[in-house]
């Protein structure tokens, strides 16, 4: 039981003391920056009049850890058009718009579908600009429901849109080797207000006061987007599969967990990369469905966040046991095929999740993770691959070797100005 605990111990010194802040621009920054400078290129050829206006989301935006091994997959920019606009139902149109938006904008309603989280667009007014100070003058526009329309010819996966070359124009792939795979463009439709659908969420009680009043403020001020994809059961259905959009609150997830303490953000990268490694993000029910997402990591830590105080994040600073107890809540949602969104009243994330034999062995999998099982899968492909990796210090890697061994050293470790893993110190040694 000792040598388990010291294991546990090891790798939670290792993952507190190796995860160092981001650098100000590193090379995912600069890659993402350059995509969407492309970007921006690409929509002014088309059309002089309206700006492509892209955002950094995901791991690039969310991250503001550095780890050992990288929490950047692929680049994730988000692309509003300066023409378009949604508003919630029922809202008046807005007569006054940020400097972004182009002389003409076309407005749509945002109106509830028969699932929470997903909605279809009604366009309703056109906007166009009267004075110089940014003043708009909005008359009824034919209303009809919006389809989706794509602008380019690459692969689809959901509303994104990937794009094979992860190298934009300017970037040599010697500098980007092992940081992103690709680039997944996801077209979507600026709402500058908090959708209805999410109106519970600023108010709702918080017992431990995460977020905050000025960060929920925050959020809140930036609205949402609107991206193009049908719910799994509508995917079948050609009228739903092309009117059918999606709330994505990727604005508001950025700042939520830019707000976190250290420690969350490691477990988060943790809790990703345990999933991505045993392959349980790549898992498909019999519809060809992924039955876990990073995005169900995501929102387990977004109510983990809320749900916990202080105390139990840095009570002793455990990063695996955390994991192991978020990994067990996570099993929980998978048996009850409930995964309640973070942000949307009433919306269940495993609503069409089936209770098939597959779904159950992942949670009773996920049931039966130890804390001394975990310490040592992270022993092996983590910090192993870290030495295999990044270390070109024979004697780093054999100090990463005595973790697995019956003899167990617990170590203080630091990294470089290289970002290379050394350690200063042994507090004990136990046989």
């Amino acid at each position: 039981m000792a040598d388990n605990r010291v294991v546990a111990e090891i790798v939670s010194d290792f993952f507190l003391n190796t995860c160092r802040l981001r650098r100000r621009l590193n090379v995912d920054d600069f890659v993402a920056m350059l995509h969407a400078s492309d970007i921006v290129s690409l929509g002014n050829k088309y059309n002089d009049e309206v700006d492509a206006i892209p955002l950094s989301t995901g791991s690039v935006a969310e991250f503001y850890i550095e780890p050992m091994l990288s929490c950047v997959g692929d680049i994730d920019i988000m692309i509003h058009l300066s023409c378009w606009l949604a508003i919630p139902q029922g809202h008046p149109p807005p007569t006054q718009l940020p400097d972004e938006f182009h002389g003409d904008v076309l407005v749509s309603e945002i109106i509830n579908s028969e699932f929470p989280g997903y909605v279809y667009l009604m366009t309703s007014y056109l906007l166009t600009e009267i004075t110089d100070d940014g003043k708009f003058n909005a008359v009824q526009y034919a209303r009809q429901y919006l389809a989706r329309g794509l602008t380019r010819e690459d692969d689809i996966q959901g509303p994104a849109l990937v794009s094979k070359d992860p190298h934009p124009s300017g970037v040599s792939p010697f500098y980007a080797s092992g940081s992103v795979s690709s680039t997944d463009m996801v077209p979507c439709r600026r709402c500058l207000s908090w959708p209805l659908q999410a109106a519970d969420w600023p108010t709702r009680l918080r017992n431990y006061g995460w977020p905050d009043s000025a960060t929920v403020d925050h959020v809140v001020s930036n609205g949402c987007d609107v991206v193009g994809v049908a719910h799994r059961l509508c995917r079948q259905d050609e009228w739903m599969s092309n009117h059918q959009y999606r709330l994505s609150f990727s604005r508001a997830e950025i700042t939520l967990i830019n707000s976190w303490m250290k420690v969350q953000q490691i477990v988060y990268h943790m809790l990703r990369s345990f999933m991505k490694n045993e392959g349980l993000t790549d898992i498909t029910d019999s519809t060809g469905s992924k039955i876990l997402s990073n995005y169900n990591i995501k929102t387990l830590m977004l109510w983990a966040c809320e749900m916990k105080g202080r105390s139990w994040w840095i009570g002793d600073l455990n990063v695996v046991g955390i994991c192991v107890k978020l990994l067990h809540i996570l099993a929980d949602w998978l048996t009850d095929a409930r995964c309640p969104h973070y942000f949307t009243n009433n919306c269940n994330l495993f609503d069409s999740l089936d209770n098939s034999q597959l779904t159950q062995n992942m949670a009773r999998k996920l049931q039966s993770v130890t804390e001394a099982w975990l310490a040592e899968w992270f022993v092996n492909n983590y910090i192993r691959k870290c030495a295999r990796d990044l270390c070109y210090d024979n004697r780093v890697s054999r100090l990463f070797d005595d973790v697995s061994t019956h003899v167990m050293s617990r170590y203080y470790w630091t990294v470089d100005n290289a970002n290379q893993p050394r350690f200063t110190g042994r507090s004990y040694h136990l046989t």
